[in-house]
């Protein structure tokens, strides 16, 4: 049996993750002196109550090798292979810390680690591939062989209410955050090569700004794989979640429409009122 394995940045619902049987390894969340789990007893709103409160961002690691030592180790008594997914390298070290726990446990003909290139639900786009492959019988080495192939497809990117979060995470700079929360910017901000590359800046609202960046993703939404795609947010307002939902159902184009919440450890980097569209082009 193959049993497929993601770190906790896949911000998979729990009945997707029921449905395709995957196992989620949680990376942690430090809120200054409090250690939380991703996903198990930390929620988002907690943490942008705690970050406003305190004016910082949570720190926030990679999963412990505990965690995967004793995960991986499971699978494999139980006589499966594993496919484990983490993180875009370059994002944080889950992977290394992954691929440690290989080492120890002396499984290297067992289990593979694939780094996934990306965050979120571009991640769990391909996690859901994987994890199809596996109940259709193909081999560990044909499922990450074909996850290759498709990992240059996911198209992930998402816009942001507020750019303080990113400030606050490094991943941008004070005057770049001053003058968009001035000038009321929110940019489409892209995975590319495992790295988040800034985009288009949209101006107002973002409940305006929203339903424009994804009618803008028209012609690749429409050449997309048909299979499914993703709404993944951090709590946007429902009545623009709805209005995204109804325009990807016009396009008459995709089989699945998915709606998910962001994890902590994406929530933390990102802040409230993101939302991103998510998909593998066809």
């Amino acid at each position: 049996m193959i049993k497929i394995v993601a770190d906790s940045t896949c911000d998979l619902s729990e009945e997707l993750i029921k449905k395709y049987d995957i196992s989620v390894i949680p990376l942690n969340i430090l809120l200054g002196e409090e250690e939380y789990l991703d996903g198990v007893n930390i929620t988002p709103q907690e943490i942008f109550d705690w970050s406003e409160k305190n004016k910082t961002t949570p720190k926030t690691s990679a999963v412990s090798m505990e965690l995967a030592v004793n995960t991986l180790k499971t699978y494999v008594e139980a006589g499966d292979e594993v496919v484990c997914f983490h993180i875009a390298s370059g994002m944080s070290t889950s992977g290394n810390v992954m691929r440690l726990a290989v080492e120890e446990l002396e499984v290297q003909n067992r289990v593979y680690i694939v780094d996934s290139a990306n965050l979120s639900t571009g991640i769990g786009l391909l996690v859901i591939e994987a994890a199809i492959m596996a109940k259709e019988g193909k081999s560990a080495e044909e499922i990450v062989r074909r996850i290759e192939e498709l990992k240059p497809r996911v198209r992930a990117s998402f816009v942001v209410d507020t750019l303080m979060y990113l400030y606050r995470g490094g991943r941008c700079s004070g005057l770049a955050a001053m003058a968009g929360s001035a000038l009321k910017l929110h940019p489409r901000i892209a995975v590319e090569d495992g790295k988040m590359s800034p985009g288009k800046k949209y101006r107002g609202n973002i409940n305006k700004v929203i339903p424009t960046y994804v009618k803008d993703m028209e012609e690749d939404l429409k050449c997309a794989k048909k299979d499914r795609v993703f709404i993944t947010h951090s709590g946007c307002d429902r009545e623009v979640i709805e209005e995204v939902r109804s325009y990807l159902q016009t396009l008459n184009h995709f089989e699945e429409i998915h709606e998910t919440l962001a994890g902590g450890v994406i929530s933390s980097h990102c802040g409230p009122g993101t939302l991103g569209v998510l998909f593998i082009t066809g």
